[in-house]
Parts: structure tokens; sequence; C-alpha cells
């Protein structure tokens, strides 16, 4: 069955009003990146626009790619050369719409990276903090493991959930978790911020050298799961939910990435 189109500018729209981007600081320009067909039928979303996704878009006739980590950020030097040129030519070539959204994706309430990352993970927002309220402090909703959850437990429902094994930091891993703070990504420099916040564990995607001191120091646990398992559920649900709302076709591809 061949689904009707939706203007492009339409897609974008909805997307803007419901991440509302004009309200973070943030170090990528959001929604379109690159400007494809005016009339969307059949959209692909990702983790990230690298060439792996594009080019699976195309093999699935996609006209459109949503993504989280898109291709423009600050610091490049403007030039469309090597890597840069062959991921927009492909996009132009095919004329498929790149639709980035960053950190208003981290952060929205229902379709955010953090809100379904405390869905995979059977937890309860109570707070929020650190730069733009983008880091999550909250507890454990599982009622089988409510008051007894250790750091290998939390350690473990993170491999099933994203089939990662974490790297854990903990000098304690028998205490009972009760304060998780998360926040998917690279966000290991907000660890201080949670351990300022009362967490007795935090989930992030990636480690730097000195968190690890940080974990044996201040006795909080420290859970790299990585930074695109992540982030993998906020674009799928965003795409899903763009698709519904428009009655389009939408496939999450997940390009693997060992980071």
């Amino acid at each position: 069955m061949v689904t009707p189109p939706v203007s492009r500018n339409e897609l974008v729209g909805l997307a803007n009003e419901w991440l509302q981007p004009a309200r973070f600081k943030d170090y990528c320009p959001n929604g379109l990146q690159v400007e494809g067909t005016a009339q969307v039928q059949s959209v692909v979303s990702g983790v990230t626009a690298s060439l792996a996704l594009i080019e699976a878009a195309i093999t699935k006739g996609a006209d459109t790619l949503i993504v989280h980590h898109g291709l423009f950020w600050r610091g490049q030097d403007g030039t469309l050369t090597g890597w840069m040129r062959e991921r927009v030519a492909k996009l132009i070539a095919h004329n498929i719409n790149l639709i980035a959204y960053h950190l208003p994706l981290d952060a929205h309430e229902r379709y955010g990276n953090n809100a379904q990352l405390a869905l995979q993970l059977g937890l309860q927002t109570r707070s929020t903090f650190g730069d733009q309220n983008l880091g999550h402090l909250g507890v454990n909703s599982d009622p089988d493991t409510l008051n007894n959850l250790t750091t290998k437990e939390l350690a473990n429902r993170v491999f099933k959930a994203l089939g990662k094994e974490p790297l854990v930091v903990d000098s304690n891993p028998g205490r009972v978790i009760r304060n998780i703070a998360w926040c998917t990504g690279g966000a290991q420099s907000w660890f201080e911020d949670a351990i300022r916040a009362g967490a007795d564990a935090f989930i992030t995607g990636e480690i730097s050298e000195p968190q690890a001191h940080l974990a044996r120091e201040c006795g909080v646990a420290f859970l790299a799961c990585g930074h695109h398992a992540t982030e993998r559920y906020g674009v799928r649900e965003l795409g899903a939910a763009l698709a519904h709302n428009f009655k389009i076709e939408h496939q999450f591809i997940d390009i693997d990435n060992p980071a």
C-alpha cells in the first residue's frame, strides 16, 4: 500500500513544535540540515548520519533521514571534502532530507533519549540536574528489586536491556543503590553534578580518566554503558511518532557502534 506524502516543512514544523530547539544552547544546527524532496513518504531513523546509515536509507527507498547526531558541528572547517563530501553527495544524489536533533532530543520528556533510557532500564525520574537540566535523577521502579538493587544487579539490567556490558567502577558493589542519575551519550563530565545531586550511581555512555578516581573516592558507582547504546531509543520513538501522526512509513535502522 502506497501512503500519501506529507510536506517536508510540515513534518519538520511538527518536530520543532514538539522538541522546541530554540530553548537550547547547542553546538549544532537542529532541524533540517540537508534539503531533499519537498514531499515526504518514507522515513528512516537512526542514531548517527554515518555513510552506512545513509546507504541503508537509500536501500530502503527512504526520502527522509532523522538522526540524533547530524553532520554539522561547531569547530568544523566548513569544507565538503573527504568523508563529509561522501555523505552529503549521497544525500543530494538521492534527494534525501536529513533532519537532526541533538540536545532537544536528549531532553524531551517523552521522546528524549533520557526518558527512553529510563523506560528501558525501569527507572523513574524524580528531578533533573546539570546544564540545561539534561541530567535525570530518579529511582528504580522495578517492584521485584525496589529496595535491594545493587550495582551488580543494575549492571545486569543494563546488559539485558541494551545488549552491551557496561564498564563499572564502584568501590562498594554490594551496597543498595537507591538514587540513580543518568544522562545518555558523552555526559561523563556531569558525574560531579550527579554526585552533588545525591546519586548513588550514575549511568551514561562514556567514561574518561578522572571519573574512575571520583567513583572510588566518592563512593558513587559509575556505569559507562556505551554512547551509541544509550542513545538508540529517542530518535526511534521520534521517527515513529512523526510517522504515526502523518500516516507515512517509518523504519529504525541500528548501525552498530561499539563506542
